[in-house]
C-alpha cells in the first residue's frame, strides 16, 4: 500500500540483515504498512492533506471534509523494531440536501501509537537474496516461491480524545493488532497485505484488510500502486480502491498522489490524498562501525608500534 517509496522494497531483499536502506522506505501514498522498519535511529515523518465528498443516499446527506494525517516512525533498539504514531484530524462539514440544516464535526478520525516487529525476512538469507547468474528469467520472471512473503507484528492503542463525534461512546484507550506481509513478485512488483483488528475492547471493534500492488518504472524514482481496503465493523463497514503515484525527489525525501472511491452509496466516497515523506537520517551500519572501531584500533598499534621503534633507535645512538 502504506506504500512506500516502492523502490525501496524492490533493495530491501540486497540489505541482507539490516533493515535500512540507502533510499527513504515510506508507507506513503495509501494506507497500508511494509513489513519492514525504516532501520535503526532513523527518524521519519510522512504527512498528507486530504479532501473527501460523502454522500449518504438512505440518510440524504452530503458532507464536505478535510484533513491532515501524519505518521511518525522510528527505528528503536535494532533493526526488525520500529515505533509508530499514526493520526488524521479532520473536519466534516454534514448537509441535509434541500434544506438549510447542517452540522460540523471535528475530530481524530484516526489517533494510534503501536510498535511493528519483524519476525521472518524472506531475505535474510544471503544466498538467496542473491541473483541467478545463469537464468534471466529465474531474476525478473514471477515464481509462485515469490509469494512467499516477509512477516512482521503490530501491536498499539488507539486513542479518544475527549468526546470524539466520530467514535461516540468509545472508550479514551482501546486496542489494535495487525500482521503485515510483504513479497517480492518480480523486480518491479511487490505486494504488501495487511489484516488488522482495531478497537478491541469497544462495542465496535473493527476488522480490516488492505492488499497493495507497487509497480516500479523503468525510471526507479517513479513508482505507482493500487489498493484495495476492506472494513467490517457494525459501527461501518466498506470495500474501498485507491491508486497513485509516488516521486523520489532525493533520497530523503518523496512525494505522493493519489485517488480513491467507495463500491457502496451508504456513503458513496470519492477522495484525493497529496502528501511527502522525509527522513532524519541518523543511522550507523553495525558493520561499518565495527570496521571503523577495527581501523582505529590497528591505526592505533601502528602508531603505537612506531614510537617503540623510534625510541629503540634513539637509545642506541
Amino acid at each position: 500500500m502504506k506504500n512506500l517509496f516502492y523502490l525501496v522494497a524492490f533493495a530491501l531483499p540486497l540489505t541482507g540483515l539490516a533493515q535500512y536502506t540507502d533510499v527513504i522506505n515510506s508507507n506513503r501514498p495509501g494506507l497500508s504498512v511494509s513489513a519492514y522498519a525504516v532501520g535503526t535511529n532513523v527518524i521519519q515523518m510522512e504527512a498528507g492533506l486530504f479532501y473527501e465528498q460523502s454522500d449518504h443516499e438512505l440518510l440524504n446527506t452530503e458532507s464536505d471534509i478535510w484533513g491532515t494525517d501524519i505518521s511518525l516512525r522510528y527505528g528503536l533498539l535494532f533493526e526488525q523494531l520500529e515505533l509508530n504514531y499514526e493520526g488524521s484530524y479532520q473536519n466534516q462539514n454534514i448537509s441535509l440536501i434541500g434544506t438549510d440544516v447542517s452540522e460540523n464535526l471535528t475530530d481524530f478520525s484516526r489517533n494510534r501509537i503501536g510498535l511493528k516487529y519483524l519476525i521472518y525476512d524472506r531475505y535474510k538469507s544471503e544466498e538467496r537474496s542473491k541473483p541467478n547468474l545463469y537464468s534471466w528469467r529465474a531474476n525478473n520472471v514471477f515464481q509462485l516461491k515469490n509469494l512467499i512473503p516477509s512477516v512482521s507484528i503490530y501491536g498499539g492503542a488507539t486513542f479518544n480524545m475527549g468526546d470524539n463525534p466520530f467514535y461516540v461512546g468509545d472508550p479514551a484507550v482501546s486496542y489494535r493488532g495487525m500482521v503485515a506481509t510483504q513479497s517480492k513478485l518480480t523486480p518491479r512488483f511487490v505486494l504488501i497485505t495487511n489484516i488488522a483488528y482495531d478497537r478491541i475492547s469497544t462495542d465496535f471493534p473493527e476488522l480490516s484488510y488492505l492488499v497493495s500492488l507497487s509497480h516500479a518504472f523503468g525510471n526507479p524514482k517513479w513508482s505507482a500502486f493500487l489498493e484495495n481496503q476492506g472494513i467490517q465493523s457494525d459501527r461501518y463497514s466498506d470495500v474501498l480502491l485507491r491508486g497513485g503515484v509516488a516521486h523520489l525527489l532525493t533520497d530523503d525525501l518523496q512525494v505522493d498522489l493519489n485517488l480513491g472511491a467507495s463500491f457502496k452509496n451508504t456513503p458513496t466516497r470519492i477522495f484525493v490524498t497529496a502528501g511527502a515523506s522525509y527522513r532524519f537520517d541518523l543511522h550507523v551500519d553495525k558493520i561499518k562501525a565495527i570496521d571503523e572501531q577495527s581501523a582505529d584500533a590497528n591505526g592505533g598499534a601502528i602508531k603505537k608500534n612506531a614510537m617503540k621503534k623510534k625510541d629503540r633507535k634513539e637509545n642506541k645512538e
